[in-house]
């Protein structure tokens, strides 16, 4: 049975004692734990009012960041029909997601070298950089150029700022911010469809880019004056030119090349339907191998500071954690996309309907968070609770793939609930164990690599689930419609669900049924990614979740001295 922690309070005085009882789970610290000096007072311990103050810059980035997103989702219609490119207008979104998941792992590492506040403040400047070109873009060729610039800050913002509220949150709380954090996203996320379609319709297109900056500015400011989190003294104490030296440029570069090209690659598969032979398909793909085999060999035996060091990876708890948000993210994005589809395609529901599908999926995202936050805070232990929910992801999807004729409508509401409530707490638990069961030296860079699994997974499961969707459908349509017109017929019914209600009865059922069958398998492959999600969560080891900045301090001691004597040992 775990200790019972006091509920801190981040205002408490810095010399006050923690209780006995907090105590209690160190006192069987080893003889070399038991004789080093006394725990030092954290770093980063800030009254209430600065914690909110802070927080507000930080989670107003997040808010904006996934407000963002859903903004440009809907204006990609307006915006191609502007440039008169619409056949283009995908690698806008394909721009940025390319960037974000190439840049997001560096900003762990750029965090330890500029401080965290100048990492964010980089990032904050790339992202409204991209934001303010995006609203003054001449062409779909500039705008596709800005969109990657805004990428390449948008993931440091997430990363960054989850590094930041980790160095002022005691790890036991830590989950219940995390929380309230993708509340912010999810409200961003939710808010971004309605208020890009009415500032197109009010103001046109580039308002919805140029608006954003009054927020951005907002952030940057409190950014600027009011994060000020402490690192080590042996980095803080280092000169400009000393802290440069430690960036991985090699590493940081091959790690682009290997995770751009195969993005790349399955992006083009499903966005330009190039068979997988095509030489650009295939050329990507050997490349990011080739980039991959030399970003291993340069992290394991040439950079000093690695930006995803492989001592990390090779270890029991970070990689059951990054796999496991990797398959979760590749099912959570593939379900995202593809439910909105049944109902649309399947069902022959309007787009709002369609849409309204996913509302209790939202609250559901948003519940689950919390709810784990709450249970870590209460409970100290994460293990069960990781577990529990990566079951209820894997019930979920099965349902889903159940979904038939006879289904009653509220199985309809109801079956996606537990994929929203579910991987939200396992995003949220996973994410502490990683932070729970790595060093201080090495709490920003593992943060990146969780990020990095996380939105691959998520580019992953939406390129790969719409190729291995049109592929079967594309079959499936060819078995039961023939006839003079059929390749054109096909061709409509897979490029816009739209037409198949004006079918005659016998083309509107092959259609349906197509679909149907089609997303049985993508359902199907969504429940399979959930159980690998599952099998990698019972690797994750259980640590305590310290409830105080000193007892943090105790098990961060703790395991650098474990770590010394090993070394020592061997």
């Amino acid at each position: 049975m775990s200790p019972s922690y006091p509920d801190p309070d981040e205002t408490r005085p810095l010399l006050q004692h923690p209780s006995s009882d907090s105590l209690d789970s160190y006192n069987s610290l080893d003889d070399a734990t038991a004789s080093t000096p006394p725990v030092p007072v954290s770093l980063n311990k800030i009254s209430r009012a600065d914690l909110m103050w802070v927080l507000a810059g930080l989670w107003s980035a997040v808010f904006l960041g996934a407000l963002d997103g859903t903004i440009v989702a809907t204006l990609l219609s307006p915006i191609g029909s502007y440039f008169n490119e619409s056949n283009r207008s995908s690698y806008i979104g394909t721009s940025y997601l390319l960037s974000v998941c190439c840049f997001t792992p560096l900003y762990g590492r750029l965090s330890d070298i500029l401080g965290r506040k100048g990492a964010m403040l980089l990032a904050l400047s790339f992202f409204g950089s991209g934001t303010l070109l995006c609203g003054l873009a001449p062409s779909m060729d500039a705008l596709i150029a800005a969109r990657a610039i805004a990428g390449m800050g948008g993931g440091g913002v997430m990363t960054v700022s989850s590094v930041a509220v980790t160095d002022l949150i005691p790890l036991r709380q830590r989950g219940l911010y995390q929380g309230m954090t993708n509340i912010l996203f999810g409200l961003g996320a939710g808010l971004g469809g309605p208020l890009g379609g009415w500032m197109n319709d009010a103001f046109g297109w580039r308002s919805a880019f140029l608006l954003q900056m009054p927020l951005l500015v907002f952030s940057f400011v409190l950014v600027a004056l009011k994060v000020s989190i402490k690192l080590p003294d042996e980095v803080e104490s280092q000169s400009t030119h000393a802290k440069l030296r430690r960036i991985d440029f090699f590493g940081s570069f091959t790690l682009v090349g290997t995770v751009g090209c195969l993005l790349l690659g399955l992006s083009l598969k499903s966005t330009e339907e190039m068979p997988w032979s095509h030489p650009v398909i295939w050329g990507l793909l050997v490349a990011s191998v080739v980039f991959g085999g030399l970003f291993v060999a340069v992290e394991t035996y040439y950079s000093p500071y690695p930006v995803m060091p492989m001592r990390l990876i090779k270890q029991r708890t970070p990689l059951a954690v990054s796999l496991s948000n990797f398959f979760g993210s590749v099912a959570a994005f593939s379900m995202l996309y593809n439910v909105p589809l049944y109902f649309s395609a399947v069902k022959l529901n309007s787009s709002t309907d369609a849409g309204l599908h996913l509302l209790p999926h939202s609250v559901a995202i948003s519940t689950g968070s919390v709810f784990a936050g709450w249970m870590m805070r209460k409970t100290g232990k994460l293990y069960t609770l990781t577990l529990c929910s990566s079951v209820l992801t894997v019930v979920a999807t099965a349902l889903v793939a159940l979904w038939n004729d006879d289904t009653r409508a509220y199985h309809l509401w109801v079956d996606i609930v537990p994929q929203g409530f579910g991987m939200a707490s396992v995003i949220t638990t996973t994410l502490i164990a990683m932070i729970a069961n790595v060093g201080r030296e090495d709490l920003a860079v593992a943060t990146g690599i969780t990020y990095l699994f996380r939105t691959t997974g998520q580019v992953i499961g939406v390129s790969l689930s719409g190729a291995l969707l049109q592929a079967i459908l594309t079959t499936k349509l060819r078995e039961r419609i023939s006839g003079p017109d059929a390749f054109q017929i096909i061709e409509d019914i897979r490029h816009s669900t739209s037409i198949i209600p004006t079918l005659s009865p016998h083309l509107r059922k092959a259609a349906v049924d197509s679909y149907a069958d089609a997303l049985r398998v993508v359902f199907i492959c969504q429940a399979a990614m959930n159980f690998l999600c599952l099998l990698c969560c019972l690797a994750i080891q259980e640590s305590p979740l310290p409830g105080t900045h000193e007892e943090q301090e105790a098990q961060y001691r703790k395991r650098k001295n474990t770590i010394s004597r090993t070394d020592s040992e061997s």
